[in-house]
């Protein structure tokens, strides 16, 4: 009988520390797991911003590929869902976050009048405050355009993200790049 009290006492003292060791694992490294789920998030959402960048192309409408472009703010065409009409795209930083916008077109012709459907792609996103631009637009002779009225100039794209969970806290942001050559510009 005093075997089994002393057995169990020793079971629940490890069991203790490991739970202790645990909690104090996660409590001291909270910072990196949350920056390292928000990097993972923004890689991501930066893959499928390219992939759908590159694809750019007419409306349905038969307008241009490019809507509008801006330090933090891309409106394109592109077919996201593989249906026969091209969607309106819409990339852009609204506070902390990376978001995505699409408006399907509706009617016969097709118009693009619907309210766009926004969702976040990344948070903890801090380009506004860093000053950092979201978007880089190149020509075709690879010359940066900081005109916008010239979208239509644009056949290079360079997205970049700054993202940090906290900034007060080391290490400082990490920057993610990419790049993408639109496709269908004649």
């Amino acid at each position: 009988m005093i075997d089994a009290i002393v057995w169990v006492s020793v079971l629940l003292m490890v069991l203790l520390a490991i739970t202790s060791s645990l909690l104090y694992f996660y409590r001291v490294n909270r910072y990196a797991i949350q920056q390292s789920s928000a990097v993972t998030s923004a890689q991501r959402g930066m893959e499928n911003a390219i992939r759908t960048i590159r694809e750019a192309s007419y409306s349905s409408e038969g307008a241009f590929p490019i809507v509008s472009i801006g330090p933090n703010d891309f409106v394109f065409y592109a077919d996201v869902d593989a249906d026969p009409l091209i969607e309106k795209i819409h990339y852009y930083i609204s506070g902390n976050s990376f978001l995505y916008g699409m408006t399907n077109p509706t009617g016969d012709p097709p118009v693009y009048t619907d309210p766009e459907t926004v969702s976040t792609i990344a948070d903890y996103v801090h380009n506004i405050e860093q000053n950092v631009k979201a978007f880089r637009y190149y020509d075709a002779s690879g010359l940066e355009i900081t005109d916008y009225a010239k979208w239509a100039n644009v056949r290079f794209v360079q997205v970049s993200l700054v993202v940090n969970v906290d900034p007060n806290k080391l290490p400082n942001q990490l920057v993610l790049s990419s790049s993408a050559a639109i496709r269908n510009l004649k």
